[in-house]
């Protein structure tokens, strides 16, 4: 059975109900008292080990917004009591980024760098994904927009049974520490009024910080299609058709330097796949 919110987005086909309705039971029978089983078709020589909390980072040519924020992660989730591994998907980088995570060590946490040949945010976070065995995983932006100590208020609603819990910076209690250029608010405005259209009922799509429960999240990430900046719409709108509530919580957030995003190009490209996403093209 889908939500409501997924019903006025557009009917599923009988074919796709019944895809979903057993990838929901596999999400709702998963132990989270266990970490995520591997990922469907995954080689186990790629899995990583497994760990309460795995944090990713996308990143392609990052190497320059990178270390701060690894070493400010490394920080701390090496003062937590949980177990825990830092994950940087490599996205085509020309620069030093694999090097650079390469030559990262931390005594209590496990640093990997893994690669992604397909381009795109949400080809790199799905390959995280389905090459994870954490009870918990999710992403956050290379630049620490959302600081990592949102975990704070994060993990322990995942702990209590939330199975997906992600930043918001539009809702009550979300700071902007620095806001973005007028362009980007302007075309912000725009693509969340798209958005609405197609998965109503959250308020912010793209902030980039989402944390899932491991099991829901590889269910979901099978079925995913979209590789850019609007795969976050498609894995939430997935998480919601499968009957799944979306718990937002406010964040810091400050629009840093160095984006690899390209508001003209990417946000074409994003526009197209809410379209299709409107359309049930995928």
């Amino acid at each position: 059975m889908v939500s409501a919110a997924a019903s006025q987005a557009g009917a599923l086909t009988p074919e796709r109900t019944a895809a979903y309705a057993a990838r929901r039971m596999q999400a709702i029978s998963y132990d989270r008292t266990k970490p995520s089983r591997a990922g469907a078709g995954i080689p186990l020589s790629l899995l990583r080990s497994p760990c309460h909390l795995e944090v990713m980072i996308p990143a392609r040519n990052e190497a320059t917004r990178l270390p701060h924020s690894l070493a400010h992660t490394l920080r701390y989730l090496e003062a937590q009591p949980y177990s825990s591994s830092l994950v940087v998907i490599d996205n085509g980088s020309a620069d030093d980024t694999v090097g650079l995570v390469g030559r990262t060590r931390s005594t209590r946490v496990a640093v990997d760098v893994i690669g992604c040949a397909e381009r795109g945010k949400g080809s790199a976070v799905r390959r995280g994904i389905l090459t994870s065995r954490a009870r918990f995983v999710g992403y956050m932006d290379a630049d620490l927009a959302t600081p990592i100590e949102t975990l704070d208020l994060v993990l322990p609603l995942l702990e209590s049974g939330y199975q997906a819990v992600v930043g918001s910076r539009h809702i009550n209690g979300a700071v902007l520490a620095e806001r973005q250029p007028v362009n980007r608010v302007l075309g912000g405005m725009v693509f969340r009024a798209m958005v609405r259209h197609v998965l109503p009922g959250i308020a912010d799509t793209q902030c980039g910080f989402k944390f899932f429960s491991g099991g829901l999240a590889q269910a979901v990430a099978r079925d995913l299609h979209l590789a850019g900046f609007a795969f976050d719409i498609e894995f939430l709108r997935r998480i919601v058709e499968l009957g799944m509530p979306v718990k937002e919580v406010p964040v810091v957030w400050s629009d840093g330097d160095g984006s690899t995003l390209h508001l003209v190009r990417d946000g074409a490209r994003a526009a197209m796949d809410v379209l299709r996403l409107a359309r049930r093209g995928i």
